[in-house]
Order: structure tokens, then sequence, then C-alpha cells
């Protein structure tokens, strides 16, 4: 879909949108139309319940008196309450609304709102990123468009008109470089698990070598020079090769400006995705029912690499890495044991006494690698780690781990200004006790019942060191099974837009 911005007008042809405040007052974009169309507008909202609150929308067919296919009046909710999430939000339910409808041309009316926080050009940013991001579609394997209701969109192309349109098309294109990594993020988590395994996701990431990002592959025999045995032990049972796949996107070269004796070069932000590629849960095998799901298990990983898209895409000034360590947990002949012990990449021992918990293993090694190699600013990894999580916050939220204030305070304030919400949890000592194993360094499960998602996080802890560290759990958030504001259903991509954010406010150099 095409989107451009130009200067305030009616359109003539198509689908024109307008917005109608909460109580039914219409905006004077709406209320030029509305006088063109004879009233129209304001009959059909007198004999509908559509109230103008957030949300809500009312068709407008073949309004008489004029050669547009229809008119779309879009809830803006209060005007004081505008923000560029709101009309994110906004630019998704016109998407929803027109996608499918028939018209291949849509032109949205911007206009300046009272007490706003956001400026008409800045409402037009939001409201073309958020129908970007609702816009997208998987139909690689959908050979006939019309089965299932599933009709092929029509809407082609999407006009924004507004005051200061040069501005909001300059401020879009870095937007839409970042709705592209959400873009390439849900078509990994989205690809089957016979498509997508190590081999292939880590081809997939040399994809952004176009892009200036430089890829590293490290396969079985160079992690087993390293020592990474908590890795390589999840994916003993897989006829599929293990994989650890390096990005680095530097957009800041040279060195830094001197501090005290001597110049250091650009510290990296750093990334770790958990990329496990389908999840049987090994030897500790999982339920049949629902284990189709297990494909998005490697949803970590597939946003590392959608924000490291997105990072370079909109040529990002930061010095970034991301990490991602790729298996298939399956239950083979050679398949890791429930008591076997392994030696990861730190030299901690681990005792695995459950073969499912697998996301802390492949991310042990990542971790220690990524903070050894790169000694970056901080570290934030990525995981569909527990479901534990998912029973603590369902979908709305992903639960953070960090033991940094500053970060955690940084990751819930990107999380409110993207609309991807991170709840902080615990960590401590009394969970740390938890993990302690008879035989080895530490186990793998706590045993017990409670804390599930506390105690992973403590055993992701062990393998970072001082550096400032963010956990993730993306369990309950990486896919959703009914269409949201922004995500039709399907994956999410939950976290590149939330981490490109983070980056973009504190982590860039101007």
């Amino acid at each position: 879909m095409k989107i451009v911005f130009s200067g305030p007008g009616l359109p003539a042809t198509g689908v024109a949108v307008v917005g109608v405040l909460e109580g039914g007052k219409l905006l004077p974009s709406a209320a030029k139309l509305d006088k063109k169309l004879g009233g129209a507008i304001k009959r059909a909202i007198k004999t509908s319940r559509f109230n103008g609150k957030d949300g809500q929308s009312l068709t407008v067919m073949s309004p008489g008196g004029s050669r547009l296919d229809s008119v779309l009046v879009a809830g803006a909710g209060k005007a004081g309450h505008a923000d560029a999430l709101s009309m994110q939000k906004l630019g998704g339910l016109i998407y929803g609304a027109l996608g499918s409808c028939g018209s291949k041309a849509a032109t949205v009316l911007i206009d300046s709102l009272e007490k706003a926080k956001i400026s008409p050009a800045e409402m037009a940013v939001a409201v073309a990123e958020g129908a970007r991001l609702r816009s997208y579609r998987f139909d690689k394997y959908r050979k006939n468009n019309n089965n299932n209701g599933n009709g092929k969109p029509t809407l082609s192309a999407l006009t924004i008109r507004c005051r200061g349109a040069s501005k909001a098309k300059a401020a879009f294109q870095a937007r839409d470089k970042v709705a592209q990594g959400v873009f390439m993020t849900r078509d990994l988590v989205t690809e089957p698990p016979n498509v997508i395994y190590p081999a292939t996701l880590a081809k997939r990431c040399h994809e952004l070598t176009k892009l200036r990002v430089k890829v590293e592959t490290l396969g079985e025999t160079q992690m087993k020079r390293l020592g990474m045995g908590a890795l390589l032990g999840v994916g003993q049972g897989s006829m599929r090769e293990s994989k650890l796949v390096v990005m680095q996107w530097r957009g800041l070269k040279g060195r830094a400006p001197k501090k005290g004796p001597g110049a250091k070069p650009y510290q990296p932000v750093c990334f770790v995705g958990k990329g496990v590629t389908f999840d049987t849960g090994g030897i500790s095998l999982k339920p049949s029912d629902g284990m189709e799901d297990m494909k998005y298990d490697m949803g970590g990983s597939g946003v590392v690499i959608g924000l490291m898209k997105a990072l370079a895409g909109r040529r990002a000034r930061v010095n970034a890495v991301g990490v991602i360590a790729l298996a298939e947990n399956m239950p083979g002949s050679g398949a890791q044991r429930p008591s076997d012990v392994v030696t990861s990449m730190s030299g901690q021992t681990i005792e695995v006494l459950n073969t499912d918990a697998e996301g802390r293993l492949v991310l042990a090694d990542a971790l220690h690698y990524a903070v050894t190699r790169f000694k970056p600013k901080f570290i934030v990894d990525l995981a569909t780690l527990t479901g534990a999580i998912i029973v603590s916050l369902g979908d709305k939220y992903a639960g953070l781990f960090s033991d940094n204030d500053k970060l955690a305070k940084q990751l819930i304030e990107a999380g409110q200004k993207t609309g991807e919400r991170v709840w902080r949890m615990p960590l401590g000592k009394e969970y740390d006790k938890m993990l302690k194993s008879d035989i080895a360094d530490m186990k793998n499960i706590s045993g017990g019942r409670g804390g599930g998602s506390i105690t992973a996080a403590q055993f992701l802890k062990r393998f970072v060191g001082r550096t400032p560290w963010a956990h993730l759990d993306i369990a309950g958030v990486t896919w959703t099974k009914k269409d949201m504001d922004l995500a039709p259903k399907g994956a999410t991509a939950f976290g590149v837009r939330l981490l490109d954010h983070l980056v973009a406010s504190h982590y860039e150099k101007t």
C-alpha cells in the first residue's frame, strides 16, 4: 500500500476519512465535507449509535451528490487526549475498516485538535504508521485468497491530508523503516518450522548485509571450540545443526571523544534473542494439543533480527549488536536427557532436570558470548521463555526483569510510548536459592510450581556479569489469536518498536 502526504483539501473520489470528537462534534474537515454532501454525515450519525469515542467508526455508503465511494467517520475521542499512540490506533482502525472494502484509494483528513499534545503533521505520521502496521499480511502459502473470508486487500493507496505535509513525509520515512523491521519479524515468526530452522533462519539474517549490517554465523564446530555446551545440548536431538548468529550495525565509526586518559571506541548496545525454531520439549515432551504454536518459540530471535533491520534501515546513529542462539529442540536418539549435566561457555555447570526448560540454556551461552566479546553498554535479551509469565500477565504486558533501575525505567517508558508495555517483576537471592543443584553449579528448573518466570530470569542473570541487563519474557505477547489495533491475527513482532524507541530516545548520538 502506497502512503502519501499532501496539503489540506477534500477528496473527489475514493473513500474520504473524517474525524468526529466524542459527543458527535464534527472536526472542521468533516463539517466541510458534510456541508458538501448536504448533511449526509450528520444524518448518518443521528440514526446510529456512533458518538465519536475512540475505536468507533461509521461508514456512509455512496453519499449522494458526489463521486465518493463512501465516507468513513472515525471516532477521534476527546480532543485533549490525542497523542501519537491514540493516532496510531486510529490509523490501524482506518486500515482495518478499509483494507478489503473494495475501494482502491482512501484519503484521511487531519485537523488540528484543541489542547492536543501533537501537531497535525505528527498526527498524520502516527496515523500513517498505524495504518502501515495494521496492513501486514502473510500470503506466501495462501493459493486461493478468497478462502475462509480472507479476501485479498483492495486498498492500494492512502493519502493523508494535513498542514505540514512535507514535514510529515520526512518523518514518516524513518517510521516506515521501523515498520519494515516489524514486517520482517512477523514473516519469520509466521513461517512454518519446515521452512524456518537454524540454518535457514541464519541465512535470512544475511539479507541484512544489503543494509550494511555485518553478519557472522557460527556452526557447531566453532561453538564446541568456544565451550557452548548449554546451547549445543538443546539441539542434540535434532538432525538440524544449531547456529549462533552475530549481527553488527555500526552507525558510529571511529572513537568516542576523549574522556580522561585515552579515547575508547563507541560502546555498542546489545540485544540477544532466543531462537528455538521448534520446541517439542525434547525428552520432556510437551502435550500434542497446541504444540503447533511452538513454531514461534524463536520469537525473541525474530525481534532481534527485525530490530537490526529497523536500526540499519533508518541509519540509526548508534553501534548495535544482535546475537541470536538457534536450535531445534527434538526428542531424537541423541537428545539431551533429564539429569544430564552440561558445561556452559562461562564454565558454570548446569544440571538439566527438564529438557523443556531449554530457552534459558541457549541464552546462557549467547549472553556470555555477547558480554565477553562486545562489552556492551547494556544487554537486553528477549525470549518466549515461560508459560508462567502468561499466567502472571496474560497477553497485555511482557515481563521485565532487570538488575539495573535506569535501564528498567527506560524500557517501561518506551513501552508506554509505543504501546508495547512491560511490567517489572522481582529478582532476589531468595529465588536464586531455588536453583541450587546437588551435583552441579545450578539446575535449569527450580522444581517447584511457583515463581517460574522469576527463577528463569535468575538463571539468566548468572551469565551477564556486571553488564547492565534486562530480560523480556515475551511468551504472552509474541502471537495474537485475534486482530489487534496495530496487528492482524498472528505474529505481533512485539519488541521491535519498543527497543527501537529505547535506542532512539536514549542511546543515539545526535
